[in-house]
């Protein structure tokens, strides 16, 4: 099990920095992650959001694979059904070999209703064409369809499904679960069943609601209008071209234990307690790899250093203890 973070670079317009020294401070840190440890290296895929949501995951993965040595490469996710399988399988090809064979294939189906129309895909279908993608990019690489090949055989590709649907998708297609849910776990395994696939070779990961900080009071109150902004915009994104509408959250409603809408809470905590946390969420589950934030969208330099830093030095020993 190893211990990686997740960039979605957001940018938002009351933190915003430029553009270029954005992009250019998230490879220094993915260096400095690099070297201090970190297990993983997650990029994710959104669309038309204000804040600049990464659009392009494979790109930046692809930059970052030649500047680091030895994390792993991952997308948490993709989204498959919005691309051609074969852009998906060329491009991964290339994270692989420019990493080494460091690449971790993520791909999910999304849920947000615009990003379907920018690429003119079928929302209503999201899961079939995303099923049907996924298989389409393993086949590529199987029969050795796209050149130049990548240099794991294949590279690992997991789905990033957060309902009973998507799991026995993952598990149908023989692919790893991109969510650490014991309710979930079961209609993934009947998947992997479904399937024709040893249940023995399950596998789970997941990016958790998580940062860490030596005082988490203290720092909550400086996350917390980024917090606000980040819930916001997926409940937003979530309803947006519906015609239906989601209230906003306030600061004070993320900090609810007993909020009806948990989505998107997250929690500070110090290694020593996040350690207790992931052994709690991850009991008898074949877990290979915890994804934490590296930042939430444009949070403080000061708090983002140090998040990275206990997550990649501080926090891997205490799960090994």
């Amino acid at each position: 099990m190893d211990v990686g973070l997740l960039f979605d670079l957001r940018n938002p317009e009351q933190w915003h920095r430029p553009w270029a020294d954005h992009y250019a401070r998230t490879l220094e840190l993915c260096e400095e992650a690099d070297r201090g440890g970190a297990g993983g290296l997650w990029f994710t895929e959104h669309h038309l959001f204000e804040d600049g949501y990464l659009p392009q995951p494979l790109t930046v993965a692809a930059a970052v694979a030649a500047r680091t040595r030895r994390a792993r490469i991952g997308t948490s996710v993709v989204l498959p059904a919005l691309h051609h399988p074969a852009d998906i399988a060329e491009q991964a090809a290339l994270v692989d070999l420019l990493s080494g064979g460091r690449l971790e294939l993520g791909l999910g189906a999304g849920y947000r209703l615009p990003e379907y129309q920018l690429f003119g895909a079928d929302f209503g279908r999201r899961f079939a064409h995303t099923e049907r993608n996924i298989r389409q990019i393993l086949r590529l690489w199987e029969e050795r369809s796209v050149t130049p090949l990548p240099i794991q055989d294949p590279p690992p590709v997991w789905g990033g499904f957060y309902g009973p649907r998507g799991a026995r998708i993952a598990g149908r297609l023989g692919i790893g679960l991109l969510h650490i849910s014991r309710p979930l776990f079961k209609h993934y395994r009947q998947g992997l069943v479904e399937g024709g696939h040893d249940p023995r070779t399950a596998r789970v990961a997941d990016l958790l609601p998580i940062i860490l900080a030596e005082d988490p009071e203290k720092a909550w109150h400086r996350v917390a209008p980024h917090l606000a902004h980040q819930v916001n915009s997926y409940r937003q994104g979530s309803v947006e071209g519906t015609g239906r509408s989601i209230p906003l959250l306030t600061e004070e409603d993320l900090r609810d234990p007993d909020a009806a809408d948990t989505r998107g809470l997250l929690e500070i905590l110090t290694p020593q307690e996040a350690a207790v946390r992931v052994k709690e969420l991850t009991a008898d589950l074949p877990v290979r790899h915890l994804i934490f934030w590296a930042s939430i969208a444009g949070m403080p330099d000061d708090l983002v250093e140090e998040n990275i830093r206990l997550v990649t030095e501080k926090l891997p020993p205490l799960l090994r203890a």
